[in-house]
């Protein structure tokens, strides 16, 4: 395959996370470091019968769901349990009358935080949360999260729908900005004067609803498990459609913690850290200082090339280069593992396609 010359490559924006943000049930909560579904739709138009794909970094669901809309059999894992929970909200099948229970449920949950006629929940224990929201939001969010658990009974499929509606307002709400590889923060606070915070939740529940009003011909199932061991994994697969990790030094939760607090899927900054150590490539918190203490176990991948890199950064004049040696030795040891785990469920003959974005570290 000749390499395309460097002053030809262009920027694809519909090969990001962007293309996804209007597309139905990809749209339903924004991650930027997600890869967009024309890229997948593209690899699945060249499938010519039915197939079992894998993708064992379930992200937003993207691989699944897709599959399951081209009528295949999909199979995602990931070790993040609000990954875990939106995948399968966004893969569930919902009947007419779940999506008109839902919208009755939410007109009733606005009502009552708008009178404040419940107790409002408690605010997350995110730290300097006043970064995140202004005073008036985190009113609303909280009576809002009430309103939402006293309408629905836990676990029902009026309540997922109408959690994620609340992520999406909660986000909307919020002070993030999206002008980062990850996620940022506006310079200038918002004042919500004119925001009619009820009727925003109102909108991103229309949203929801109209996605979750497209069922998928095909099926797919959204397993707990770390890509680099798959043994959880029933049978084999065909094809598997990724986009793995990079070693960018990117927090891979970080895009996700205020979805994560606020439905109480972390509790405090210590169970970040250590999802974000679990992560392979993850940085966030703990992760960073139990690097220096890391070696690569024996049995691991090895390379002179990846050794004479290794001894490059950590001799570089860089005060943090044996931190950072010890980081990229640990990406390519989990990725090796992730390698040996994924080949032993393919097929004779299947194919795998790596979806890579742009990412640079130490050039």
């Amino acid at each position: 395959m000749n390499a395309i010359p460097r002053e030809q490559l262009r920027q694809r924006a519909d090969y990001t996370h962007k293309p996804n943000l209007k597309t139905g049930r990809h749209g339903w909560l924004r991650l930027t470091p997600a890869y967009s579904v024309k890229v997948v739709e593209e690899v699945f138009e060249r499938c010519d019968r039915s197939m079992r794909i894998l993708d064992p970094f379930c992200g937003t669901a993207t691989t699944a769901l897709s599959a399951a809309y081209h009528g295949h059999e999909g199979v995602t894992t990931d070790i993040n349990p609000f990954l875990i929970w939106l995948g399968r909200a966004k893969l569930a099948t919902y009947s007419w009358e779940e999506i008109e229970a839902t919208r009755e449920a939410s007109k009733r949950a606005v009502s009552l935080a708008r009178r404040g006629d419940v107790e409002p929940a408690s605010v997350p224990p995110i730290h300097n949360i006043e970064r995140w929201w202004p005073e008036s939001a985190l009113k609303f969010l909280c009576l809002l999260r009430a309103a939402v658990e006293q309408v629905t009974a836990s676990g029902s499929t009026e309540r997922t729908l109408l959690m994620v509606a609340f992520c999406r307002t909660l986000i909307a709400l919020s002070n993030a900005a999206f002008n980062h590889q990850s996620m940022s923060f506006k310079d200038a606070p918002r004042l919500l004067v004119d925001v009619d915070m009820g009727s925003l939740y109102g909108e991103d529940v229309r949203f929801v609803l109209l996605g979750a009003a497209q069922n998928p011909a095909g099926s797919a199932q959204i397993l707990l498990a770390d890509a680099r061991d798959l043994s959880t994994v029933p049978d084999r697969f065909d094809l598997v459609v990724t986009s793995p990790p990079y070693a960018n030094r990117v927090s891979y939760i970080r895009e996700l913690r205020p979805y994560m607090y606020w439905l109480g899927f972390l509790v405090n900054g210590r169970d970040a850290g250590e999802l974000d150590w679990t992560a392979i490539g993850g940085t966030w918190g703990s992760a960073t200082s139990r690097l220096m203490d890391w070696s690569r176990p024996p049995e691991a991948f090895r390379s002179p090339h990846l050794d004479g890199v290794l001894k490059e950064v950590s001799h570089a004049d860089n005060k943090n280069g044996r931190l950072l040696s010890h980081y990229i030795d640990k990406y390519f040891t989990d990725m090796w593992a992730l390698m040996q785990a994924v080949t032993t469920y393919i097929e004779p003959g299947g194919r795998v396609h790596y979806i890579v974005g742009n990412s640079t570290f130490y050039g």
